[in-house]
């Protein structure tokens, strides 16, 4: 049984801070000045390795890592054993933080919170590559995350098949009608019920106290959110994909929104998804999103373009509580990207 206090890592884990270009001036207002962790195991010997970019979910931020659990080791001294232990090629961890004040930014560009895509690909990578023995080159460098960050682990090497050539996706965010669209009707009642209908005056009050974030308002920041990235309009208006009132679906909207859905974004990136090295899905069987179902839906669009060395596993359990996953998917990238 694990001690119940912090031990002293094998490998070494170093905190950053990026002063960032690309989120200057964000909609949102948020800090341009983010964390970065890099975790190094401790059979590195100063050689290039790859590197895998853990990213996180909904209302993430990267010192989250460090957080514990009863009876249960953090996640970086999680990592830290798995590597110690020996049997895992060793891989540079990179742990990232695209946090918003809105949760998150869904790891995308949008004129409603941000350059987060930018900021990852296009400062984050070099700053790492510059800092570190690393592999430079996608072919030795994934990308992995859950929920949220798990749909930023599956769309981020299809529109940058340059820098990702691994992805490891926990219950990422997939098929849209069964993720978001079921939680529409419920947002258009918690919002008639206790914001008098208008996401104004929910906005308001979240902002005032987001730590008194009530349990069904969850639903309610998601969908402002998703939409925020998703279908905001180039002058900032964010644009709902249902009528606030009634829950009704826009389908201009809406569209939009499934414009960046990984299982219809896979048949326009093929060729990016094909020359992936290394894919690892996986998902509850009782996830509360549904998000099970967006792993095989995602899966089978791999298989229809061409992918089918995907490893793929649907496991007992539901959306929380599934960190002990990461290590296996984390262990997974790091040797199919390895040298051979």
């Amino acid at each position: 049984m694990p001690l119940p206090w912090s031990r002293e890592l094998s490998g070494r884990l170093e905190q950053h801070w990026i002063d960032s270009r690309a989120l200057r001036g964000n909609p949102l207002g948020d800090p341009t000045r983010r964390p970065l962790w890099v975790y190094t195991p401790p059979t590195a010997d100063d050689l290039p390795l790859p590197s895998v970019y853990v990213i996180q979910g909904m209302t993430g931020q990267v010192d989250m890592w460090g957080n514990r659990s009863p009876f249960a080791p953090t996640f970086v001294e999680s990592l830290d054993a798995m590597f110690a232990a020996g049997d895992t090629p060793p891989c540079l961890v990179v742990l990232v933080d695209c946090w918003t004040s809105l949760g998150g930014s869904q790891f995308l560009d949008s004129p409603g919170t941000g350059h987060y895509h930018t900021y990852l690909c296009d400062e984050v990578v070099p700053f790492v590559d510059a800092g570190h023995a690393t592999l430079a080159a996608a072919a030795h460098r994934g990308i992995a995350g859950r929920s949220s960050g798990g749909y930023g682990a599956m769309v981020t090497p299809m529109l940058r098949p340059d820098l990702f050539g691994g992805l490891a996706s926990h219950a990422g965010d997939a098929l849209f009608e069964c993720c978001y669209q079921v939680e529409f009707p419920a947002v258009a009642r918690r919002l008639r019920e206790r914001y008098e209908g208008r996401y104004e005056l929910f906005l308001e009050q979240f902002r005032a106290s987001p730590d008194r974030l009530a349990g069904a308002d969850h639903a309610v920041l998601n969908a402002w959110t998703m939409a925020a990235c998703y279908s905001t309009d180039s002058d900032g208006t964010v644009r709902l994909p249902f009528d606030p009132s009634t829950g009704r679906l826009d389908p201009e909207v809406w569209q939009r929104w499934l414009a960046w859905d990984p299982v219809r974004m896979a048949e326009t990136h093929a060729g990016a998804l094909r020359g992936l090295r290394a894919v690892w899905i996986d998902a509850g069987r009782s996830d509360e999103f549904h998000l099970d179902l967006g792993a095989e839906a995602f899966r089978q669009a791999l298989e229809r373009v061409g992918v089918r060395d995907v490893a793929f596993d649907l496991f007992d359990g539901t959306h929380s509580g599934i960190g002990w996953r990461y290590p296996q998917a984390i262990a997974h990238l790091a040797e199919r990207l390895s040298p051979a």
